[in-house]
């Protein structure tokens, strides 16, 4: 089966790249490295662009025939989002447009689609699972949203079949540290804790210190690459039996403050982590953890590495030895 990975040479994708040789498909990257890098995704096919370019799309359709389609190439960064919310619903929503309107006149039924966390805003309990009501906070989860909403249309209107996976805080490096987070710049939290161990490195500034948690930190729920690149494996294979939009959680389902997260990277670096209290971040939720039942007992998904100090030491492997 060939699979056209959008998004392919970044962080996420590239995992996903990885397991789809792995499972014997025939993966063919589309990314247009804006925050890709060429030297992740492990010998495929590399197609330089993004889903704007409507010549490209139709080209790159006309000359495969790609049975299904995974979508991770968004802009993804919430602060910026605040700011330029005009560019995230250009490139998010316009450019899955292109992308649904490519597939739909080429014949590919299949769509696995990155969502986020996002889509749901402040959350109203201890966990969220896929029923909670979505009312997003940023203009980045409003454009995640607004493209669910229309796979749930393409559905009706055209039998589109699709998965929307919604990450929570995906973290860790593939087993042998040849890929890895490398964002610039880098807002979350695992690999900055990291980078906060190089020589020089500034403090590392840790958002609030009064929250109802167990030590007055924000918890999150931390998932490791590789566990989101088999769900969507999975995903993948249910839509071949299943017609619909459908919509799963992937999280681990336990939650870590930012203290017991700063104190694992320690335990696992053997090194001191600077860091600092700072205000809190206007719009940041207390506690933020998925339930992912529904993608367990649907899709038979189980993580296997949710261990916080697991998932730090993939990432701390890749960190040091990263190749970019």
């Amino acid at each position: 089966m060939s699979v056209l990975v959008c998004g392919g040479a970044g962080y996420i994708g590239s995992h996903m790249v990885r397991r789809l040789k792995a499972a014997g498909l025939d993966p063919v990257v589309l990314d247009n490295l804006s925050t890709g890098h060429r030297q992740a995704i492990d010998g495929c096919e590399l197609v330089v662009g993004d889903l704007l370019d409507t010549i490209l799309l139709e080209q790159l359709f006309a000359e495969h025939k790609f049975e299904s389609v995974m979508h991770f190439c968004a802009k993804s960064l919430v602060g910026e989002s605040m700011h330029e919310p005009y560019a995230y619903y250009h490139n998010n929503v316009s450019g899955t447009l292109n992308l649904l309107a490519a597939m739909r006149s080429h014949g590919s039924k299949r769509l696995i689609f990155s969502s986020t966390a996002a889509v749901y805003g402040m959350p109203q309990g201890e966990t969220i699972d896929e029923d909670h009501p979505c009312n997003p906070i940023n203009p980045y989860g409003h454009s995640k949203l607004m493209v669910e909403q229309i796979l749930r249309d393409a559905a009706r209107a055209y039998g589109l079949r699709s998965a929307t996976l919604r990450y929570f805080n995906a973290a860790g490096a593939s087993a042998d540290a040849w890929i890895g987070e490398a964002h610039e710049p880098e807002t979350h939290l695992i690999p900055n804790a990291l980078r906060a161990t190089d020589p020089g490195a500034a403090p590392l500034s840790v958002f609030g210190n009064d929250y109802p948690t167990r030590d007055g930190t924000c918890v999150r729920d931390y998932v490791h690459v590789d566990d989101l690149a088999d769900a969507h494996l999975l995903a993948l294979e249910y839509l071949g039996d299943h017609e619909g939009a459908h919509v799963f959680n992937l999280g681990n389902g336990d939650g870590f403050s930012v203290l017991e997260v700063l104190n694992a990277a320690h335990e696992v670096t053997g090194r001191e982590i600077p860091w600092q209290f700072a205000p809190r971040r206007a719009g940041d939720p207390t506690t933020l953890v998925a339930s992912s039942a529904r993608a367990r007992g649907v899709l038979g998904w189980q993580p296997e590495r949710t261990q916080i100090g697991d998932i730090i030491a993939s990432a701390w492997r890749w960190h040091c030895k990263r190749r970019f």
